[in-house]
């Protein structure tokens, strides 16, 4: 077996090939294009000799997805992505005296996989399906944080100068607030605004019921008494809040047509029937769980793998007397936010969840270690669903905690 590290660049990729006995075989730099691709193949293909095999060869490298990933995985190499956290690590073991150079990262991922890939996941298989998900859910996602960074800015600047739209509109990233605050940015235009006006921008917004009472309630909102700055700086801020509006408006087509592609996609899954099942994931939740989990069937050896995977499942440090359980903070940042949503969409979806959360609350757990400790909870019910291919039943998932009440 030959092992390769390579050292991933935006520009350029550093390779070193060991042997089994960690003797350097070939160190070279190949570009990031198909050339460079053909480079590394040929690499790997002189060392391995005329009757090698693909699946002699183990590469490191710090990334789990991208064109060059696709390539060597779809060439059957076996391919391990190291966390760049646990590669700095490893490089203590080799330079104590913290140097640093892409040649030797190139041959400490190679030392990686060489002696310690046991310890680390080989890039999973998922399917291309499972793939098309995990990056339109991740879109749909980046797109709603996007969104709320442009409304948390909006309202910012609001409560400086235009608090009657604070009170007009409680949820800036309505389209009722964007299509009023687009033709009245200042609080002098929504004074001035008359109720066909503010009806039509309802209408531009897509507003089809209760547009009377709306207008009313946002003409008097507008036109409230309130503490005024000087037109001049008025003006300024207005422009700010056009640009805001248009950031948002523009993120909530991006959204839309996100989540028509993603809900399309999730729904040809062979998974989707079992995920859909299980209480407080819709399309969105399940799609974004699937995409971050992923599909391959031989990635999690059992459910305290995926746990880990999650972050959900806690960390102990111990040492001598001293014992802390912990939350864990090194996770998939995405995934954690997928599995906090559903944990608490799941409450009103689930007896058995809302029992096990009262439960918890009554031990003076906090809102967060409660949901963090059910969705643990539900990663080990998801686990069984999808690995079994079984809809899930409240009465067998709770099963336990049914027991115990009678």
């Amino acid at each position: 077996m030959i092992f390769v590290g390579v050292d991933w660049a935006e520009a350029h990729h550093d390779i070193c090939a060991l042997d089994e006995e960690g003797a350097t075989l070939a160190k070279r730099r190949i570009p990031d294009t198909l050339e460079g691709v053909r480079q590394l193949h040929a690499l790997i293909a002189e060392q391995l000799g005329p009757e090698g095999e693909p699946a002699e060869v183990v590469i490191g490298i710090e990334k789990d997805r991208g064109l060059l990933v696709a390539a060597l995985v779809a060439a059957r190499y076996h391919v391990y992505a190291i966390n760049p956290f646990a590669a700095s690590r490893y490089r203590e073991r080799h330079v104590t005296s913290r140097a640093k150079s892409d040649p030797g990262d190139a041959r400490v991922l190679a030392e990686i996989v060489r002696t310690d890939r046991h310890h680390h996941r080989e890039a999973a298989g998922d399917s291309t399906l499972a793939g098309a998900i995990k990056v339109l859910a991740r879109a749909h996602q980046g797109a709603i944080w996007e969104r709320q960074r442009a409304a948390n800015a909006l309202r910012n600047d609001l409560k400086d100068y235009y608090p009657g739209a604070l009170e007009a509109f409680a949820e800036l990233t309505h389209p009722d607030a964007t299509s009023v605050l687009g033709v009245a940015p200042t609080p002098e235009a929504g004074e001035r605004l008359t109720r066909t006006q503010i009806t039509a921008a309802l209408r531009r917004g897509g507003r089809e019921r209760n547009l009377a009472r709306r207008t009313g309630e946002i003409q008097g909102a507008l036109r409230r008494e309130q503490l005024r700055l000087d037109p001049a700086l008025a003006s300024a801020y207005g422009e700010a809040t056009g640009a805001h509006v248009a950031m948002i408006e523009g993120a909530n087509a991006r959204i839309a047509r996100l989540e028509a592609a993603l809900a399309e996609r999730f729904s040809q899954h062979p998974d989707a029937d079992v995920i859909s099942s299980l209480p407080g994931l819709g399309t969105v939740l399940g799609a974004r769980v699937l995409g971050e989990f992923g599909d391959d069937p031989a990635r999690y050896a059992d459910a305290t793998s995926r746990k880990n995977y999650a972050g959900t499942a806690p960390i102990t440090r111990a040492s001598g007397l001293s014992r802390v359980v912990l939350a864990r903070h090194a996770r998939n940042g995405r995934l954690a936010d997928a599995l906090d949503w559903w944990a608490f969409c799941s409450l009103t979806r689930s007896p058995g969840a809302r029992d096990y959360y009262d439960e918890l609350r009554a031990r003076k757990k906090t809102h967060r270690q409660a949901l963090r400790q059910l969705g643990n909870r539900w990663v080990g019910i998801y686990h069984i669903c999808v690995e079994r291919h079984e809809l899930y039943d409240e009465s067998i998932a709770w099963k336990h905690r049914l027991d115990l009440r009678t």
